[in-house]
């Protein structure tokens, strides 16, 4: 068996129960986690519509789009649909149409896993 284990009986059931013991701490912690998230899931609920784009700071600049297209490239692995005032964006962000961010989304683009745009694109009109 493994050469890293103690050869006697009495530190095998000592670790034996170690073990046991550590295994109910962790199922323990799981379920607490697990808990925890569904709290969480309960508390935010889910967008029911899309969030209005900010106005520019200032005249002269351009405003926030409600949507947005983020191209594969560098740092970017595949096409993304982003809601416009999404973080995790990049600064390559083409401003795009609900009705094209759901064409897109449709031919295979992936939805920010961040500001998850499919959970209210995907949502008839």
């Amino acid at each position: 068996m493994g050469d890293d284990l103690p050869p006697d009986l009495a530190r095998l059931r000592t670790l034996e129960t170690w073990a046991a013991h550590y295994l109910t701490r962790i199922r323990a912690r799981i379920a607490a986690v697990e808990r925890q998230q569904q709290e969480q899931s309960r508390e935010t609920p889910a967008p029911t519509a899309a969030p209005p784009a900010r106005s520019a700071a200032g005249p002269g600049r351009a405003r926030t789009p409600e949507w947005g297209l983020a191209e594969a490239g560098i740092g970017v692995p595949t096409t993304e649909i982003h809601r416009g005032d999404c973080w995790a964006r990049g600064k390559a962000l083409m401003a795009v149409s609900a009705e094209r961010a759901r064409a897109e989304l449709a031919d295979g683009a992936q939805p920010c896993t961040v500001c998850r745009p499919d959970r209210v694109l995907n949502r008839p009109p």
